[in-house]
């Protein structure tokens, strides 16, 4: 009988330790999804995108100012030719 009882005792003190480590792990993985620190890349990406494109958008501006002058004049006149259609 106390056979048994030793046996019962040592299957349920591996029971217990098997799931103390997938607790452990599920613990880890909970704090991991919750910090949220995986996405954060992405979002400082676009925004050093977004920032790139308005900086140079600033830039082309300036020195289309600067030299008051059409820089591709090709581009010019196809775009007068749009807008002067008469169909």
């Amino acid at each position: 009988m106390k056979k048994i009882k030793s046996l019962a005792k040592s299957a349920v003190q591996k029971i217990k330790d098997v799931f103390a480590v997938q607790e452990a792990a599920l613990n880890t993985k909970a704090h991991s999804v919750l910090d949220g620190t995986k996405a954060e890349a992405y979002v400082d990406t676009g925004v050093k995108v977004l920032i790139a494109v308005v900086l140079g958008a600033l830039i082309l501006t300036l020195l289309y100012s600067l030299f008051n002058e059409t820089m591709a004049p090709a581009v010019e006149e196809r775009v007068e030719a749009m807008f002067n259609y008469v169909g």
